[in-house]
């Protein structure tokens, strides 16, 4: 893996824990030589990751509309700022510049990104791995409904699969460094 793309909140959330994961995660990838691709932001926990990926002398590149640095929440002391016209362009150039996805905590918006790269993977646009930092349970829930959708015949088991979720950046990075993508077939396959 060259790049991982990591998906964060604009916020910092409740609770200390959260930052100090994203931080975790960002340190992580610069002691492996993995670069960083994120929303750009200067603010909440992409601050915190963009920040400490700079400080640990990493790679920081970030993908944000004109229309959010209009609202100078871009962070200006990136690697790059690559600005873009719309949230449909940004979420697919970070896609295309990314080896891998990563969330780590955050509001509807880093979800939104998540569900989608993971509906992609399942639709075989992709076959890149996909994984959330499961800082003090937070996406416990999220984990749970997956497992519900399986038992409910509504997702495969192959495809809850590409999911991984794990506590600590190291051994999330190792699961999506060994993921094999499952072989899907035709369209109707994926029911």
């Amino acid at each position: 893996m060259r790049r991982v793309c990591v998906y964060a909140g604009s916020n910092p959330g409740s609770h200390p824990a959260y930052a100090d994961g994203a931080r975790a995660m960002s340190t992580t990838l610069a002691e492996r030589g993995i670069g960083l691709v994120y929303g750009g932001g200067r603010v909440g926990l992409m601050g915190v990751l963009a920040d400490t990926m700079l400080e640990a002398g990493g790679e920081a590149i970030g993908v944000m509309p004109q229309a959010l640095i209009d609202r100078e929440i871009g962070h200006r002391g990136l690697t790059e700022l690559r600005v873009v016209e719309s949230m449909h362009e940004r979420k697919a150039q970070m896609a295309e510049l990314s080896d891998a996805f990563v969330a780590v905590p955050g509001g509807i918006g880093t979800l939104e990104e998540l569900i989608e790269v993971y509906t992609w993977s399942q639709l075989g646009i992709h076959r890149k791995p996909c994984g959330v930092l499961n800082v003090r349970g937070y996406y416990d829930h999220l984990a749970a409904f997956l497992d519900h959708a399986v038992d409910e015949g509504f997702l495969r088991p192959q495809h809850r699969a590409v999911l991984s979720v794990a506590s600590e950046p190291g051994e999330l990075l190792d699961r999506l460094a060994g993921y094999e993508q499952p072989t899907v077939g035709k369209w109707t396959e994926l029911r």
